[in-house]
């Protein structure tokens, strides 16, 4: 089965470097098959036989840990469930809005809707989100760097994991996944 690694905190700023050879040779030395990075950010597609993305980002996190001597999480996720994501996004048909703009928070584990659209988020009156299983799709037309719609934001008020990428990203990880 074909899985995306999206590990959250790496090579942001002076902190928490990860050459991605490194990785891809922390993530052969676990028993993945085809691995492959994409950008410096984390973003791991590999071949596995397990089928638990709970266990596997354990297992990653815990051998990230103890080869680099400091802490990460992963958000796991399927190819299957990458096209979902994609196929999904509830602003992607709107001619008003630019890809540019879009992003997907990746959750840790799904949240039910109400939790979410409950809290109390500080956004900006042309921001959107909204949340489909353990994915925040987002609006950005001001760009990540302005929103209050961050990472931290969310794991911040929902007490979980999260991890944003931008829609570029997103489907050059579906693409890359697709390919042997």
């Amino acid at each position: 089965m074909k899985y995306i690694a999206l590990l959250r905190g790496i090579n942001i700023g002076r902190e928490n470097r990860i050459k991605m050879a490194d990785l891809r040779t922390i993530f052969e030395s676990m028993g993945f098959k085809n691995v492959k990075t994409y950008l410096q950010s984390g973003n791991v597609i590999f071949d596995n036989k397990f089928i638990d993305n709970v266990k596997i980002a354990e297992d990653i996190e815990r051998k990230v840990s103890r080869t680099f001597g400091f802490a990460v999480n992963a958000v796991i996720r399927t190819d299957n469930e990458f096209e979902n994501i994609i196929n999904n996004n509830p602003f992607i048909n709107d001619s008003n809005i630019g890809l540019d703009k879009l992003h997907v928070t990746f959750l840790k584990e799904a949240f039910d809707k109400e939790t979410i659209l409950d809290l109390n988020l500080n956004k900006e009156e042309n921001e959107k989100f909204e949340i489909k299983g353990s994915e925040i799709y987002l609006y950005l037309p001001n760009g990540y760097a302005r929103t209050k719609l961050t990472n931290n934001t969310f794991e911040r008020k929902l007490k979980i994991i999260a991890t944003t990428r931008n829609w570029k990203t997103v489907n050059k990880l579906l693409e890359l996944s697709k390919l042997e």
